[in-house]
C-alpha cells in the first residue's frame, strides 16, 4: 500500500519520471496522494503507471487507486500491457482527479486487437467518481488522438460511473486523423458507461471532440443515463473504421444531449456510422440540438455501415437544423425507426439519402420508416420541454430536456412487446410508466 501518513495528503513531485510506477505487480493499493509532474514528466511519463509485459501469464489481480489528484504528466493514470502479455484484473479507480495532463486523464490500453481471435488485456475495470478536466492534448501528435478525459482500451467487462469529464482536448493536433472524446472506449467488450457527465470538451482537429463514444471493435456495451452538453463534437458517437464484424450488440439508451456538435456540422447529438456496425439499439434518448451560427448539426446523424440497427422512442428537437440526416437511404431491414418524436421550432426537416422531407407522413411513405406493422408510429407534436437544473462540479447548468406536459410525449412503442427490456427507470431514476413517454425522461407529475 502506498498512502499518506498523518493529516492531509502527501505530495509526490516527479523529476522527469512517473510519480508511481508499478511493473508486473498486482495486489497494489494507492491512496490519498497528490502527484505533480515537471516539464519532462509532462512530455513522457504517467503520473501513476501500471504496466505488464510478462509473457504467457494471466491477469494480475487487484489494483486500487483512490483519493488521488494527478496533474502535469503525459497521462494522469496509465494502465497498459505489452504485446503477448495479459494485463490487470479487478482494477478500481475511485474518488480521484486527473487534470491538466497532456495526452489523457486516464487511459487503459493493450496489444493490437485481433477480430479473428479477440483478446483483452484487462478485466473487470471500474471507475467511479473520477474527475477528468484540462487534459488538453498534444498539438504535435499528428498521427494519433490526444486530449481525452477517460479512455478505456482492451477491457473485458467494466464500468465508468458517476464520473465527470470536461474542458479536455483544446490543443489536440489539427493534423490528426482522429480527435479526443470526454469518455470513450475501444477494443473492448461488456462495458457499461452510466450516470456520467461530459461537457465542454473540444478538438483541435476536424474530428471528434465529443462527450461519449463507443469506438473501434466495441461489443456488448452500453451508454446509459449520461448527460452530454456543449461539446465541440457529438454527444454520443458510435463508430468503427475497422473492416471486421467486431463492432456489434451495443446500446445507447436514456441519455441526454443538449447543444452538442458546437464546432463540427459533420456530427450531431447522436452519431452512428462506420465500416461495419451491427445490431445497434438506440432508444429513449433526448437530444435537443441548437444551431451555433453557421454550424447546424442534426439531432441524429447516420452514415454508411449500419445493419440491424433500431432507433426507437427517442425525442429529437432542433431549431434551425435537420432532425435526422442520413447519407444512406436505409431500408427498415437495415435501420428501423419506430415511436420517435421529431419536433423543430424552425422548419421541420429530415434528410434521407438524396431526399429532403418536410413532413413526417411524407418521410414515412417514402422511406417505409415509422411503422409498426401497418400502423404509423412517431409524432411531431410539441414536447413542451422545460429546463432542469443540474449541478456539475463548480457550475450549475440548466438543461432544457424534461417534458413539462403532464402526459409527456405520447406515442412510444412498447419495447417489451418487441423483445427489448428498457429497464425500470428513466434518466432521473423515476419509475417508467407503461406505456413510457418518448425520450429519456418521464413527465413530471401534476402538482
Amino acid at each position: 500500500m502506498i498512502d499518506s501518513y498523518g493529516d492531509g495528503r502527501a505530495t509526490i513531485v516527479a523529476n522527469g519520471k512517473s510519480g508511481i510506477s508499478v511493473h508486473n505487480t498486482a495486489g497494489v493499493e494507492i491512496r490519498n496522494l497528490n502527484l505533480v509532474g515537471d516539464a519532462t514528466s509532462f512530455k513522457k511519463r504517467a503520473g501513476i503507471s501500471f504496466f505488464a509485459d510478462a509473457a504467457g501469464g494471466k491477469e494480475l489481480d487487484h489494483v486500487t487507486v483512490s483519493n488521488v489528484d494527478i496533474s502535469r504528466f503525459r497521462t494522469g493514470i496509465g494502465i497498459g500491457a505489452g504485446r503477448g502479455s495479459s494485463g490487470f484484473r479487478d482494477v478500481r479507480v475511485t474518488d480521484s482527479t486527473v487534470r491538466d495532463n497532456k495526452d489523457a486523464g486516464l487511459a487503459t490500453y493493450g496489444p493490437a486487437f485481433d477480430a479473428e481471435a479477440p483478446k483483452y488485456a484487462h478485466e473487470r475495470v471500474t471507475l467511479s467518481r473520477v474527475k477528468a478536466y484540462g487534459n488538453d492534448g498534444d498539438p504535435a501528435a499528428h498521427d494519433r488522438n490526444t486530449g481525452s478525459g477517460i479512455v478505456l482500451g482492451s477491457v473485458r467487462t467494466g464500468k465508468v460511473q458517476r464520473s465527470i469529464s470536461h474542458d479536455n482536448g483544446s490543443k489536440s493536433s489539427a493534423m490528426a486523423m482522429e480527435g479526443p472524446e470526454g469518455i470513450w472506449t475501444y477494443d473492448s467488450t461488456g462495458l457499461v458507461i452510466e450516470n456520467n457527465v461530459s461537457y465542454a470538451n473540444h478538438t483541435g482537429s476536424r474530428s471528434d471532440g465529443g462527450g461519449f463514444g463507443l469506438d473501434n471493435n466495441v461489443s456488448s456495451s452500453v451508454l446509459q443515463y449520461n448527460l452530454s452538453f456543449r461539446n465541440d463534437g457529438p454527444g454520443y458517437l458510435v463508430y468503427s473504421a475497422a473492416d471486421n464484424s467486431a463492432h456489434k450488440n451495443n446500446t445507447v439508451r436514456f441519455n441526454l444531449s443538449g447543444d452538442d456538435a458546437r464546432k463540427l456540422s459533420l456530427y450531431g447529438g447522436i452519431v452512428a456510422y462506420g465500416t461495419r456496425i451491427k445490431d445497434l439499439d438506440v432508444y429513449h434518448n433526448t437530444v435537443v440540438q441548437k444551431a451555433n451560427g453557421s454550424v447546424r448539426a442534426p439531432a441524429l446523424r447516420l452514415q454508411e455501415g449500419l445493419s440491424g440497427a433500431m432507433v426507437r422512442n427517442n425525442l429529437f428537437v432542433t431549431d434551425r437544423a435537420s432532425l435526422v440526416e442520413s447519407l444512406t437511404a436505409y431500408t427498415p431491414a437495415q435501420v428501423r425507426f419506430q415511436g420517435n418524436g421529431y419536433f423543430s421550432t424552425g422548419d421541420w426537416q429530415v434528410r434521407w439519402g438524396g431526399g429532403t422531407y418536410n413532413d413526417l407522413g411524407l418521410w414515412r411513405t417514402a422511406a417505409g420508416q415509422e411503422r409498426l406493422g401497418s400502423d404509423p408510429t412517431g409524432t411531431s407534436e410539441d414536447p413542451c420541454l422545460a429546463g432542469v437544473t443540474v449541478p456539475i462540479t463548480n457550475v450549475t447548468e440548466t438543461v432544457t430536456m424534461v417534458p413539462a406536459c403532464t402526459e409527456g410525449v405520447t406515442g412510444a412503442v412498447d419495447l417489451r412487446s418487441l423483445g427489448v427490456d428498457p429497464g425500470r427507470v428513466d434518466y432521473f431514476g423515476a419509475r417508467l410508466s407503461l406505456p413510457a413517454s418518448i425520450g429519456a425522461a418521464q413527465p413530471k407529475p401534476a402538482a
